[in-house]
């Protein structure tokens, strides 16, 4: 069963803390979090992130950065990365998360940019590639109830026949 979602980002103020914000939203029974690879340890969620959720329903103003640690990769089920460079990273850095490391945008077979001092349109861009990346893992963990696939692959990430 996946109830421990981990969503990873550089600086944990722009895009993971969105993602995380709006997975609590669409599954408020999973515990979900994020944490940054290089965070900003402290800081709370950049401005625009905060004002790009609060336009769609999500209040993520409470939010504050963390930096990623191995307790973190060991309790999650699930483990998201926002681009590819940031999943290879993980992979080596933490050989035990194989296995339950993808990329949010994994099975559109993107990434999704850092919107950091680019704009607010950068900021919006990056935020409707996460709300893709959400849905289509909402839909799999609720079309598969969390499991695991005959593989042990997590079923909230099974690769579509």
């Amino acid at each position: 069963m996946i109830n421990n979602i981990l969503f990873i980002c550089i600086g944990n103020i722009c895009r993971s803390p969105m993602a995380e914000g709006l997975l609590k939203q669409r599954l408020p029974e999973k515990a979900v979090y994020s944490a940054g690879i290089n965070a900003l340890i402290g800081a709370p969620a950049d401005r625009s992130s905060v004002q790009v959720m609060w336009e769609n329903g999500i209040d993520i103003s409470a939010h504050r950065a963390r930096s990623l640690g191995a307790w973190m990769v060991s309790g999650a089920d699930l483990i998201l990365t926002m681009d590819q460079d940031q999943k290879r990273f993980i992979e080596l850095r933490y050989p035990e998360s194989r296995g339950k490391l993808f990329r949010l945008g994994e099975f559109g077979h993107y990434d999704v940019p850092d919107p950091f001092r680019q704009g607010f349109a950068a900021f919006r861009a990056s935020h409707h590639l996460i709300v893709q990346g959400v849905d289509n893992l909402v839909a799999r963990i609720g079309h598969v109830g969390g499991g695991r696939t005959p593989n042990n692959e997590p079923a909230a990430v099974r690769h579509s026949p």
